[in-house]
């Protein structure tokens, strides 16, 4: 009985060889397609947040282009409030405008929204736009800024509203 035991025992010994060889080609397969999803899975998770990258961007960029545009509307209430400080008015009525100023300021400052004041400094085109050339005072340097006759203003890093100024010749 033993020997039948042996004699059966070899073919499936061999068998199981097979069987090995069988499934450690089948595991080599489902690895490599395993790695070949994973390695799909994780550009896509790379593409999806490059997505969500620009998508947040384009968002930023469309706020900010909407506040720029409705700041530039309202910039000239700004102006109209600094030429009615400068004309003779009682002094309750001046003490109110001063006032509104400084409460357009704040809600400008609230909005990161800054003023340019270039006056002194070497003409940028960048940041003024020259209306005209005046004669210098002893002692200014040419191509500085002398007088503004607009304010510019600036959020963050973009212009909004380039300031109109006088320049030494």
């Amino acid at each position: 009985m033993e020997e039948e035991k042996t004699t059966q025992t070899a073919p499936k010994k061999a068998k199981t060889n097979q069987e090995k060889e069988q499934l450690n080609k089948k595991i080599q397969e489902l690895q490599t397609l395993a790695d070949d999803y994973k390695d799909k899975w994780m550009r896509n998770v790379a593409e999806f947040d490059n997505y969500k990258k620009r998508n947040a961007k384009i968002w930023t960029d469309a706020f900010n282009e909407g506040v720029s545009s409705v700041i530039l509307k309202i910039l000239p209430v700004g102006d109209n409030l600094d030429w009615a400080l400068t004309i003779g008015l009682d002094e309750k009525t001046q003490e109110g405008l001063k006032g509104i100023r400084k409460k357009f300021d704040e809600t400008l400052a609230s909005l990161e929204i800054e003023e340019v004041n270039p006056v002194g400094q070497p003409f940028d085109p960048n940041f003024a736009e020259a209306v005209m050339q005046v004669e210098g005072d002893e002692g200014e340097q040419s191509d500085t800024v002398k007088q503004v006759f607009q304010k510019g203003y600036k959020m963050k890093d973009k212009i909004i509203r380039y300031a109109k100024v006088s320049v030494v010749k």
